[in-house]
């Protein structure tokens, strides 16, 4: 499994947990629709349906750990960083095979990439205080 087989699969969740959370269609429909239309070339399948399924049954969970360092309410975040905030907070809590620090840059950079402008200070500020939290 190379680094960027992950990475790329979590491009994928991000853009696929954002469709879901504004659609609000069936999640195994959003996953369909993201395996038959995206280029899937070099992505981690198994690695992205993971996020996407975890996310998706576990997301009042994650709601649950992410609102205390969250300023506004839940409802009033972006849409693109709750959706890399909610995969990196699921990868902190149910991955313990992934690095604290990987899953905080990835989410950093996905934040930079899909993100507002400042998108990135706001992720890295949240998982950081997750992190502190939970050591």
């Amino acid at each position: 499994m190379k680094p960027s087989e992950r990475r790329k699969a979590r491009r994928l969740a991000v853009q696929a947990i954002y469709s879901w959370q504004l659609s609000g269609n069936n999640i195994a429909d959003v996953e369909h629709e993201f395996l038959t239309e995206q280029d899937v070339a070099g992505v981690d399948i198994a690695y992205f349906r993971e996020l996407l399924g975890g996310v998706a049954t576990k997301k009042s969970q994650l709601d649950e750990l992410i609102a205390p360092f969250v300023t506004r309410p839940l409802d009033e975040v972006d849409p693109v960083e709750k959706a890399i905030v909610r995969i990196a907070a699921y990868e902190l809590t149910f991955r313990k095979d992934v690095p604290y620090k990987v899953a905080i840059n990835e989410a950093i950079e996905l934040a930079k990439a899909f993100g507002a402008e400042d998108g990135h200070k706001f992720v890295n500020g949240i998982l950081d205080k997750l992190v502190a939290r939970n050591k």
